[in-house]
């Protein structure tokens, strides 16, 4: 199962456009709903990270589970969550600089700020895993095991 982690595209288009700009987020979406359309279109699993913040456009998660379904493909909402005061405590570790994820305390509050709603724009989750009290290799467990259960209720269909 490929892992379509969303700062592929965030940091691409990043690279042009300033985040949050119009351009940015027109091609930022464009370009997930592409990758994951030709994904279902070719029978291909993934695992895609995203979380909703201010830029993202109002039913984009529905969007793509439609796209999906409509593929004959099957998806499976997974909602990750943690404290705030965890996620300030996670947020300046030296491992995100290498992959270039936030690592300022006060944009992440910024952003908490500006979302009040985000956690809404997402489904309703298949499996919700509180990362701040589920170490990590449970976790991984909780959501292979979820995502095996959906498979073979794909496959009784």
């Amino acid at each position: 199962m490929a892992l379509f982690h969303n700062h592929l595209i965030v940091d691409a288009v990043g690279a042009v456009f300033p985040f949050g700009s119009e351009p940015f987020v027109r091609l930022r979406e464009r370009f997930w709903t592409d990758v994951i359309a030709e994904a279902a279109a070719a029978d291909r699993s993934l695992i895609f990270t995203f979380a909703p913040e201010p830029t993202v456009t109002p039913g984009f998660a529905e969007r793509i589970a439609e796209l999906v379904r409509a593929s004959g493909g099957k998806i499976t909402f997974v909602a990750l969550s943690v404290s705030r005061e965890e996620q300030e405590r996670r947020v300046v570790a030296e491992d995100r600089a290498r992959f270039g994820k936030l690592r300022s305390v006060e944009l992440l509050r910024e952003l908490h700020d500006a979302c009040a709603a985000c956690a809404t724009a997402m489904p309703e989750p298949d499996l919700a895993i509180d990362t701040g009290s589920v170490p990590p290799g449970d976790a991984v467990d909780a959501i292979v095991a979820t995502i095996s259960r959906s498979r073979l209720d794909r496959n009784r269909d």
